[in-house]
C-alpha cells in the first residue's frame, strides 16, 4: 500500500513537470517570433501614398545625394501632402511635386516648386520606373539644375532623356500604381481630369 502511494505521488510530480516545460516553451506553429521579423522597406526607402495606391521608391544616394536628400526632406516637411500628378503621358511618364497643383487653378499647375534649384546630377539612364527631376528648358537653364520639388516616374524606356535630366531613384513596388495614373483621363493639357492626389510621402527611418 505504501509502495503504490509513493508510484502514484512519483507519477503526479513527473506529470507537473511536463506540463510545467511545455508552457515555459510555446510553440508557433508557421509564425515566426517577432524579434525575427524585418522591416518591409530598407532605411532611407520612400512610400508615396496617392489616391490610386502606393508607390515605394529606392532612393540612390550614391549617384545623386543632392536630389535624395532634398526629397525626403521635403517627404518628412510634409510638403508634398495634397500635390498632385499634374502631367500624364502614356508610354512616357507621370508628373508630380508641384505645390500649385493643390489649387484649382489648373493653368498654373506645373510652373511652381521652392524657391532654389538642384544642381544637376546627371548619370542614371532612363529605364521604366525610374524617378528623376523635372527642370527647365536648356534656353534658360544651360546648367541643367533641377526643379526644387518637381519629379516624374517613367511608366517606359525614355533613353532619349538620357544625359539631360537627373534620375535619383527608382521604383521597387506599385508601378501597377504608376501604370493606373497614366491611363488617367486627362484635359489638352495632359492634367487628370480627376485629381490624382499624393495624399503623404513617408520615409522609412
Amino acid at each position: 500500500m505504501k509502495y503504490t502511494a509513493t508510484l502514484l505521488c512519483m507519477l503526479l510530480m513527473i506529470t507537473v513537470a511536463v506540463f510545467a516545460q511545455k508552457k515555459s516553451k510555446p510553440t508557433i506553429k508557421g509564425t515566426p517570433h517577432v524579434t525575427d521579423q524585418k522591416a518591409p522597406y530598407a532605411k532611407g526607402t520612400v512610400i508615396v501614398e496617392t489616391s490610386l495606391g502606393n508607390i515605394v521608391i529606392a532612393l540612390n544616394d550614391s549617384a545623386a545625394p543632392k536630389h535624395s536628400a532634398n526629397f525626403r526632406k521635403l517627404a518628412k516637411e510634409g510638403f508634398y501632402e495634397g500635390t498632385t500628378f499634374h502631367r500624364v503621358i502614356p508610354g512616357f511618364m507621370i508628373q508630380g511635386g508641384d505645390p500649385n497643383s493643390k489649387s484649382g487653378e489648373r493653368h498654373t499647375h506645373g510652373m511652381g516648386g521652392p524657391d532654389y534649384r538642384i544642381d544637376a546630377e546627371i548619370g542614371l539612364t532612363h529605364a521604366r520606373g525610374v524617378i528623376a527631376a523635372a527642370r527647365q528648358g536648356d534656353q534658360i537653364n544651360p546648367l541643367r539644375q533641377s526643379n526644387g520639388s518637381q519629379f516624374y516616374i517613367t511608366v517606359a524606356d525614355a533613353k532619349f532623356l538620357d544625359g539631360q535630366y537627373s534620375v535619383f531613384g527608382k521604383v521597387i513596388e506599385g508601378m501597377d500604381v504608376a501604370d493606373k495614373i497614366v491611363s488617367a483621363p486627362r484635359d489638352p493639357r495632359d492634367n487628370p481630369n480627376e485629381k490624382v492626389v499624393i495624399k503623404k510621402v513617408t520615409v522609412v527611418e
